[in-house]
């Protein structure tokens, strides 16, 4: 888990965001950013950026690295305190709290605005970098990566595909993003993999969350990554969360993707509830999907 800085921007002024701006900037033409050019990035004079990097190294949000040059980079800390510092500069975000999840992809707070919110930090890469290259397709268009810009990718991903889905699909309702960070609704329910439904509602619940691919696909989307652990269970229904692998239903494997998800889905319901559920075809409810002729998975068994 990457450290909460919440309480550390305050403490920054207006220069030092310049400075880390600048170093995000740089970041886009090299992993490390020459120290000679933090003064263009910046806009900063040199005896500023001096002051400024001190700051913002003894605080975590850069680090540097001696080669040929002086390089800098930011850390996550450094691209969480720009983020959140843009969110709150929005209005979007008044407060912060606790946390509410971590993952291996994602770090989520809960945070205060108009009501509770959820802000979703991405963090894909950070811990594996060289798997996520292969696996996420807005890796493979681009000389220099870092795990920064995947995370930026991710998230923008993610948003695009919340907005274009809500509210027809059950998502959290997704309501401003920056960078790496995406706010939205809280989740509301258990999660799946963590809910015990009685035997006899297991039928229903896979066919709501059937119901609710089947809704995301005709509004233009796959998820392509379902699971027990992104489907959140409640008394009004449920809520499809984590998007960020989402694909167009035009994408070339979108297909495959929605048999894919519904194949984990259907073995996850068939490992716990072998009374309830006894289904082969998966690829047979991947197609009603696509052609909203689905009615329930009974028609499989």
């Amino acid at each position: 888990m990457v450290r909460n800085v919440a309480g550390e921007i305050r403490e920054l002024e207006a220069e030092d965001f310049y400075l880390l701006s600048g170093v995000e900037h740089g970041m886009r033409f090299s992993k490390w950013v020459d120290r000679e050019t933090l003064t263009e990035y910046a806009r900063l004079d040199s005896e500023e950026v001096d002051h400024r990097i001190d700051r913002c190294e003894r605080r975590g949000f850069i680090e540097r690295k001696t080669m040929q040059y002086q390089g800098f980079r930011l850390t996550f800390e450094g691209y969480d305190a720009l983020a959140l510092h843009t969110l709150v500069e929005r209005g979007t975000i008044e407060g912060f709290g606790a946390p509410l999840g971590v993952g291996k992809e994602s770090d989520v707070y809960e945070v205060a605005s108009y009501k509770s919110l959820a802000l979703k930090y991405h963090r894909e890469g950070y811990t594996n970098f060289r798997e996520v290259q292969r696996e996420r397709e807005y890796t493979a268009d681009r000389q220099h990566r870092s795990w920064l810009y995947t995370a930026r990718k991710a998230a923008e991903g993610e948003y695009e595909a919340l907005e274009t889905v809500y509210p027809t699909v059950a998502v959290p309702r997704p309501i401003d993003h920056n960078r790496h960070a995406i706010v939205m609704e809280k989740l509301e329910g258990v999660e799946l993999s963590r809910a015990s439904l009685p035997d006899e509602q297991a039928v229903g619940v896979l066919d709501l969350i059937l119901d609710e691919l089947a809704s995301a696909y005709e509004k233009g989307y796959v998820h392509a990554d379902m699971s027990e652990y992104n489907v959140a269970v409640s008394e009004d229904g449920v809520t499809i969360f984590d998007w960020p692998q989402a694909v167009p239903t035009d994408h070339q494997n979108a297909d495959e993707f929605l048999e894919r998800d519904v194949s984990n889905l259907v073995s996850y319901f068939r490992r716990k509830y072998p009374n309830q559920i006894d289904i082969q075809d998966t690829a047979s409810i991947a197609r009603t999907l696509c052609d909203g002729t689905f009615e329930s998975v009974d028609d499989y068994q």
